[in-house]
């Protein structure tokens, strides 16, 4: 039995290059991890969706390393996105950080509770034995 996530795409729903419909995680441990917005390691808000969306990713991925895992397990993003934003901006910038890991996900259009802050990601992933 494969340690990794399996993806679930069922025959009769479209099938999409970037996300899983659902995901099965093997049996273990888990790791979940909070939301993370486009703050970098000095605390400095990047500027604009593009930005802030592959640092979120970028602080999701140095979590999930910490932990002993990476975005080959993470079976669930959660992107929180503000209000009026182009979820198109954020899914190009998500390729570039986070590549071909497909994996279930919901997109919740929010009203930010700190001024500038466009987007915020967290991830629901295993960690392998």
């Amino acid at each position: 039995m494969s340690s990794l996530p399996t993806p679930v795409d069922p025959p009769t729903m479209q099938r999409s290059p970037a996300f899983a419909q659902a995901m099965i995680a093997p049996a273990g441990r888990t790791l979940y991890v909070g939301g993370q917005n486009g703050i970098d390691g000095d605390g400095t808000l990047l500027d604009g969706l593009r930005a802030q969306t592959e640092q979120a990713l970028r602080n999701v991925l140095t979590v999930l390393e910490a932990a002993g895992t990476d975005a080959d397990h993470v079976v669930k993003l959660t992107i929180f996105l503000a209000a009026g934003e182009d979820a198109n901006d954020g899914y190009a910038a998500a390729a570039s950080v986070w590549g071909a890991h497909r994996t279930a996900i919901t997109v919740v259009a929010v009203t930010p509770v700190r001024p500038g802050v466009l987007v915020e990601i967290d991830a629901v992933a295993t960690i392998p034995e």
